[in-house]
Formats: C-alpha cells, sequence, structure tokens
C-alpha cells in the first residue's frame, strides 16, 4: 500500500514538473500566440497581451499583464516600434532580465520581413509614422511563414530539451501554410486589381499580397482620426479615382467608414485584422479563410 502510494506520489510529482517546465510565453498580438502555440504545442504556457478587438499599438502596462511579463521566458512581439507606447514600459516595470531587448528572451517578428512603407523622414507632425516602415506584417501570410522557423529556432534555443518537438511542429505547420496559401491566391484572384479605401494604414501588406489598389485613406494622418473636412476631401477624391470598398479593422472606430459608405454606396468591409477579430477567425488560418471570404462578397 505504502508503495502504491508513493507511486502516485511520484506520478504526481513528474506531472506537476512537466506543467511547470512548459515555456512561458508572453505574445504582444493574437497572431503571435496562435503562431507559438502552432509551433510548441503544450510545450508552450501562451498568454496575449492583447485581444483582436484592441487597437495594438495603445495598450495599458496593466499590473497583470506585468505579471505575466515578470514570468515570462519568451516576449513574441512584431516590433517596428508598433507596441512602442507600452512595451518598453511593460518590460522595465516586469524587471525580468530574460526578455529585455537583445536578449534571447526578446523575439520580434517584423525584424524577419522586409519591411513596406518605410519612411523618407520623420516628424511628428506627419502622425504616427513608423521609423522601420509599417508594422502590420501580419495581414500578409509569406510573412507569418517567414516568421515562423527563426520562431521556432528561438523556441528550441530557449527549451533545447524540446528541440525536435519544435522542429518537427515548425515543418508541419510551414507545410500547410504553404498549401493554404496557395488555396487563398488562387480564390482571391478575382480580387486583384481592386481599388478599396482604408480607414488606417494597415494593410500594405495585404494589398502587396492579392494585388488591391489602394486609392484613399480616411485618416489625414496615421492614427489621427478622420475630420468632416477631410472625408469630404476624400469624397471628392473618389470621383476621379472610385473605389470598390472601404476596409478597416474590426477594432477601428466605424463612423468614418459610415460617413463615407452613406454618400458613396459602398460596402464595408469590416477585416478581423488577427486572431480573435470576429467570430470566424478563431486561428491563423480561419484568419485568413474569413479575409479572403469577406473581401469576396463585397467585391461581388
Amino acid at each position: 500500500m505504502k508503495r502504491s502510494l508513493f507511486v502516485a506520489s511520484a506520478l504526481l510529482c513528474a506531472l506537476a514538473t512537466q506543467a511547470q517546465a512548459a515555456l512561458k510565453v508572453l505574445a504582444c498580438e493574437p497572431e503571435w500566440g496562435a503562431l507559438v502555440q502552432e509551433l510548441a504545442g503544450d510545450k508552450a504556457s501562451v498568454y496575449v497581451a492583447t485581444t483582436g478587438l484592441q487597437d495594438p499599438h495603445h495598450i495599458q502596462a496593466r499590473p497583470s499583464l506585468v505579471a505575466a511579463a515578470r514570468g515570462s521566458d519568451l516576449l513574441v512581439c512584431t516590433g517596428a516600434e508598433l507596441e512602442v507606447g507600452w512595451l518598453p514600459v511593460l518590460i522595465r516595470q516586469s524587471g525580468n532580465n530574460a526578455i529585455q531587448p537583445g536578449k534571447p528572451g526578446n523575439f520580434e517578428a517584423a525584424a524577419f520581413v522586409r519591411k513596406l512603407e518605410v519612411p523618407d523622414r520623420l516628424d511628428r507632425a506627419d502622425g504616427d509614422v513608423h521609423a522601420a516602415g509599417n508594422p502590420h506584417i501580419q495581414t500578409d501570410p509569406r510573412n507569418i511563414a517567414l516568421v515562423a522557423e527563426p520562431l521556432a529556432r528561438r523556441l528550441a534555443e530557449l527549451d533545447p530539451a524540446h528541440a525536435a518537438t519544435y522542429q518537427a511542429r515548425s515543418a508541419d505547420f510551414l507545410a500547410r501554410w504553404k498549401g493554404a496559401i496557395q488555396r487563398w491566391e488562387k480564390e482571391a484572384a478575382p480580387l486583384r486589381g481592386t481599388s478599396v479605401v482604408v480607414q488606417h494604414k494597415a494593410f500594405p501588406y495585404l494589398e502587396q499580397w492579392l494585388g488591391l489598389v489602394e486609392v484613399a485613406v480616411l485618416e489625414p494622418k496615421p492614427g489621427v482620426d478622420p475630420t468632416s473636412a477631410h472625408l469630404s476631401t476624400v469624397l471628392a477624391g473618389l470621383q476621379a479615382r472610385p473605389a470598390k470598398m472601404i476596409l478597416r479593422a474590426a477594432y477601428n472606430d466605424g463612423r468614418g467608414a459610415e460617413w463615407l459608405a452613406e454618400r458613396t454606396k459602398l460596402p464595408i468591409v469590416v477585416l478581423p485584422f488577427t486572431v480573435g477579430g470576429d467570430e470566424q477567425a478563431k486561428d491563423l488560418f480561419a484568419l485568413f479563410d474569413d479575409t479572403i471570404q469577406r473581401l469576396l462578397k463585397a467585391a461581388q
């Protein structure tokens, strides 16, 4: 009886140790949390700092987030100054040396992607302009693929005992992802050349991937809410360069898009923008399934 109790106790301790050994990951945005889950499975516990209905530019370093950062082995964020308004404060308040910039526990996805819209000059009068280029890299699935392999290597570096698992899961994910990209590109072929109005400069990577043509932006400057005067200017400009639809992210305030839609009869396409941006976008694959279908429906 004592031996049985000892064996059971040892088994429980082993299971507890395994659970505690899971790599603790803090992801700044849902897309990177979802990617870590694809690559790590049960080898990592993932805490996501934001939701698909939050603007990742503007987040508060709340106490629960600081606590999550303090206990993390790996911080996975977009970088390229997307989180510049809150992430440095979060890292500093966490007191966690492992996730400081330059440490193996600090991973910036944008470092592995060629950025678009890199500015020729920097002036705060131009709005929220990012020195490293547009940070919204996750709207092109090819960028997700570029990030996946180095992220898997980083997971293996921090957790060498499970390196083979990360390598195998990365290979499996990339094979499935490549097939999905081919399917999405085939489905989205009718969208090539479609002219769009965007609320925020959030979609250059999506536009480049699918061949969409951006003809107007509702924000007069990045991060600045549209004014009545600017919306009137956009409306007048559409006489010369007509559009087929208005795009905005799920977290954007929809009033400017609605104002323009009422006067132009253009459909508003609310894109999930990231995992969890709507009920359909439950993971990375569903995110792009939903995005393509919403665009195609509006284009019909």
